[in-house]
């Protein structure tokens, strides 16, 4: 089971990314625009996500994602760290939200990485 250690050492492994703290909590940015969070006790982390294909997430796996009150009408949502399979998928859904953050010349530079969700 993935753990805020986890979610920490993931997001900063990505290309320019750092981390900083806001709201008194931990955010990762890359290029300075934040693609995640671990916010409350950092049982959680919010990550970008596009509204429709968050909502569809919500819907699928309510168990695992859900849209915090204050977030609504952003295009973030929540995921239970507890609940994710394991590395693999924590790393996919950091990369998926630092891809949609990632200026387009960052994304070049990292073809690897692949294309955001909806590209």
């Amino acid at each position: 089971m993935p753990d805020a250690h986890d979610v920490r050492r993931i997001a900063l492994s990505l290309p320019d990314t750092t981390e900083k703290i806001a709201w008194s909590m931990p955010t990762f940015r890359v290029a300075g625009k934040m693609f995640a969070t671990l916010p409350e006790d950092e049982t959680s982390l919010a990550v970008r996500c596009p509204k429709e294909e968050r909502d569809e997430l919500v819907l699928a796996e309510p168990e695992k994602f859900w849209i915090a009150d204050h977030e609504a009408q952003f295009a973030w949502v929540r995921a239970r760290l507890a609940v994710l399979e394991d590395e693999e998928e924590l790393r996919d859904i950091l990369a998926d939200s630092w891809r949609q953050a990632a200026p387009p010349q960052l994304l070049d530079a990292h073809p690897e990485l692949g294309l955001p969700a909806g590209a």
